[in-house]
Formats: structure tokens, sequence, C-alpha cells
């Protein structure tokens, strides 16, 4: 048996930005309550909002506040998670244009 993905979110303290990083976890969980084996919360400095899913040993970026130059939207994350940890996963109105 493989592991499940597990998804790490790291954000700002200094910016007071721990709800909007639980908020993002609530919104995997809840959608990917059966594919994920955890989202994990990292408090940082320096501006952080970055999102990683470890799947099959590997990690991957899956957004980065400063890349985008943006925070994102749940469906937007939702699709990538997905992307990566399932491709053929119906996403039911995240999957909607």
């Amino acid at each position: 048996m493989t592991a499940k993905p597990t998804v790490a979110i790291e954000y700002c303290r200094q910016c007071n930005w721990m709800l909007r990083a639980g908020w993002m976890a609530q919104e995997l969980l809840q959608t990917f309550s059966e594919e994920l084996g955890g989202v994990t919360l990292i408090p940082g400095t320096g501006g952080i909002f970055r999102i990683t899913v470890t799947h099959d040993g590997q990690q991957t970026l899956i957004w980065d506040r400063k890349t985008e130059e943006s925070f994102p939207q749940p469906k937007v994350l939702k699709q990538r998670l997905r992307d990566v940890i399932d491709p053929d996963l119906a996403l039911g109105h995240s999957d909607r244009a």
C-alpha cells in the first residue's frame, strides 16, 4: 500500500495569513477527503504563502504567492492538486468553466 499524498501550506505568520492557510487546508480536505493523507500548516516569515504536495516520494509546488503574484482561488488550487494526484478525478462544479 502506498502512502496517500500530503499537502504542506507554508504561510507568513508576520502577515497574519494563518486564517487564509487554514481556509485553504479546509477546502482541500473537504474536496479530497479520501485522496489526501493530510494537510500541514507551516508558519514562516517574509511574505511566504507556498503550497506543495508530496506524492509518490516527489514534492511538487502547487502555488507560490510570490511567483503567481496573488493568492490562489480554491477552484484553481483544487484543479492543480487534482492534476498532480489523480488527473482523472472529477471535481464537479470546480471543473466547470
